[in-house]
């Protein structure tokens, strides 16, 4: 069995595709082919053991995968056999086949592809559960994306709109904020060529910004910060600019505002049944229409570390798939 993997830390260098034995399912778990990999930023960063979490050598990037059921362990009855299912798995995903509990798979539904369906998980997953479990976003308020043609942010805009709110895209380019709009934003702030506190302020006056969506941190979290409402909620999703901002109190003082952690890995793992509830709705909005993940491209397992050069260059809008299975 083909795998992309790394015996030691050091970056999409030391990634090398190698041949494992293949994996049994033990009891309570399943075997699947994994048709579809969607990469993230946070992949770069734990091959350079860099990411919040340290895992074991040898380790292959891939926390959201998407695939057919090939076998059951003992006490598996909730999914059968040839069974589409998506799965969040923390890891190692780029590989041909993957063993994982029972438990971690929902099953994809007639319409949504598999490609699809991998995407959901991570980028999705943590906007929904940023945007309505921890921003406590309403109808009618105004939410700023940061990063918002990436990956995160297109998910946040598209979990936004579906909660009926006003979306501001704030991005690096115009081409970036087009494709922002095409995915529901209806407003946009361009970081290179315009001042970001002045601009939100402008487009959210009087009141400001209700909540700021931020997995970047880096140089604008305290110019967004500066132009938030009274109880706003900043939403801290991730530094993908590889720079942990450190914010002036004072002004989540003046504000009466919050600054809101969203770790949605440990989410997952202490509040698993609203994470299936969650998962079981955005495959739903998929199947409608409602949301629509945007692909950036797709590769073959041999060429894991081209698509993952794309997402550490910072090239890619949306998503980025790995297929194993060519």
């Amino acid at each position: 069995m083909r795998v992309a993997q790394i015996s030691e830390f050091g970056g999409l260098e030391a990634l090398k595709l190698q041949d494992v034995d293949e994996p049994r399912p033990g009891a309570g778990e399943i075997l699947i082919a994994v048709t579809a990999v969607s990469l993230n930023f946070s992949d770069t960063l734990t091959l350079r053991d860099r990411y919040q979490v340290t895992p074991e050598l040898p380790y292959s990037p891939g926390a959201e995968i998407a695939g057919s059921v090939e076998a059951l362990g003992d006490g598996v009855t909730a999914i059968g056999l040839g069974q589409r299912v998506v799965a969040f798995i923390g890891g190692n995903g780029c590989r041909e086949k993957i063993v994982t509990k029972a438990s971690n798979a929902v099953a994809i539904p007639d319409g949504v592809s598999d490609e699809a369906a991998s995407t959901l998980p991570i980028t999705y997953g943590t906007a929904l559960h940023g945007l309505k479990d921890r921003g406590r976003l309403e109808c009618g308020e105004t939410v700023a994306v940061l990063g918002a043609a990436g990956g995160a942010g297109l998910a946040a805009i598209e979990i936004a709109k579906l909660m009926e709110a006003r979306v501001v895209a704030v991005a690096s380019s115009a081409d970036k904020l087009a494709l922002a709009r095409e995915h529901g934003a209806d407003e946009e702030v361009n970081y290179t060529s315009e001042d970001v506190k002045a601009r939100l302020k402008a487009l959210t006056s009087p009141n400001g910004v209700d909540v700021v969506y931020d997995p970047v941190g880096g140089d604008y979290a305290e110019a967004s910060l500066r132009a938030m409402a009274w109880d706003g909620r900043y939403l801290v999703v991730g530094f993908a600019s590889g720079t942990i901002p450190r914010m002036p109190l004072n002004l989540v003082f003046l504000k009466g505002c919050a600054i809101v952690g969203v770790f949605w890995p440990a989410f997952v793992a202490r509040e698993p049944e609203r994470h299936r509830a969650n998962m079981v709705q955005l495959l739903a909005w998929c199947q409608e229409g409602k949301i629509a993940p945007h692909i950036h491209a797709r590769f073959p397992l041999s060429e894991t570390p081209k698509a993952l050069s794309l997402i550490a260059e910072r090239k890619v809008t949306g998503k980025v798939i790995v297929n194993p299975q060519l």
